[in-house]
């Protein structure tokens, strides 16, 4: 009896263990909130609850990288700059194909850079089903959920721009791979909400001052075709916020038909874009240095960011 005692006690203790796994938390002296205050909208049951996985099979820049599964709780994360702070200020999308976020290699990381730039960071841990889960694909309009949380998160920042000493009229948005699409997705869609008005932030723009896309995904249509998405085409106007974008021509992730199209809708509607294309370097590098050229792309971006006027020399 003693003996089944004990191995009732260590299953027992194993479950409570599972059951009471963690979420993703960010660094000492930071603070992640839920965006919504109450009923979440257009909300889904996922089976099992958020955890935080390390790859430390497929390296990138030697080293592994974290990712989050089934978040259903979207939250955010303010990273200010210690130093000088230029005012500006940037909402992070992870990429992950809408299935998982890669939180520190296209989140993190990202506000590291941003924050020595003197730009105030933060991080979106918007809504995705898991890694494996269908839909597979998140993106707008087969899914509201990702771009509800990325709307409501624009707001919310306007909303606290006296409070975290940002400029209201320089927040912009940066998405890697599927937040690439992230950040098209709330470039064209900022007249209105997607969900009902919760409070007074709702009633703040939730259209960005400025866009980076990085190795975007969900924006063509075809192999070989730069035929745009038709939600993102239909969407397009000349107030569309400048753009920046950057993918390379052997991602075979994303395809660099992604940043193509995008770019000649753009570039039609008259809004102004940057597009920057490599032969190499494939997909999902964030911000990690390697022997590619293309990796030194947060320098043209400090560089447009500079030509269009949210920093200053």
């Amino acid at each position: 009896m003693k003996l089944w005692s004990l191995v009732l006690c260590i299953v027992s203790s194993f479950n409570f263990m599972r059951a009471q796994q963690p979420v993703w938390q960010p660094s000492s002296g930071h603070k992640q909130v839920q965006i919504w205050p109450g009923a979440i909208p257009d909300a889904a049951p996922i089976t099992g609850p958020e955890t935080v996985k390390i790859d430390a099979k497929d390296l990138v820049g030697g080293k592994p990288w974290t990712y989050i599964n089934n978040v259903s709780v979207p939250t955010m994360t303010v990273y200010s700059p210690k130093g000088t702070n230029t005012g500006a200020a940037v909402v992070v999308f992870p990429g992950g194909g809408y299935q998982i976020l890669a939180i520190d290699l296209e989140g993190t990381e990202a506000c590291d850079w941003l924050n020595f730039r003197g730009i105030t960071c933060v991080l979106l841990k918007y809504r995705v089903p898991g890694e494996g889960k269908l839909p597979k694909s998140g993106a707008y309009p087969s899914s509201p959920i990702a771009l509800e949380d990325a709307q409501r998160a624009l707001g919310l920042v306007r909303f606290h721009a006296v409070e975290w000493h940002i400029d209201p009229h320089k927040v912009g948005v940066l998405g890697f791979s599927a937040g690439g699409h992230l950040v098209a997705a709330t470039s064209v869609h900022s007249e209105k909400r997607i969900y009902q008005e919760v409070d007074a932030a709702d009633r703040e723009s939730c259209r960005p001052d400025f866009a980076i896309a990085i190795y975007p995904g969900h924006l063509s249509m075809a192999d070989n075709s730069i035929a745009l998405n038709p939600d993102i085409r239909s969407h397009i106007t000349r107030q569309t916020p400048p753009t920046f974008l950057l993918q390379n021509e052997d991602d075979n992730v994303d395809r660099v038909e992604d940043s193509l199209s995008y770019y000649v809708g753009l570039k039609r509607a008259g809004v102004p874009v940057e597009m920057h294309l490599y032969a190499h370097g494939g997909h999902a590098f964030g911000l990690r240095r390697t022997k590619l050229p293309v990796t030194a792309w947060p320098e043209l971006v400090e560089t447009w960011l500079i030509g269009i006027g949210v920093l200053s020399r």
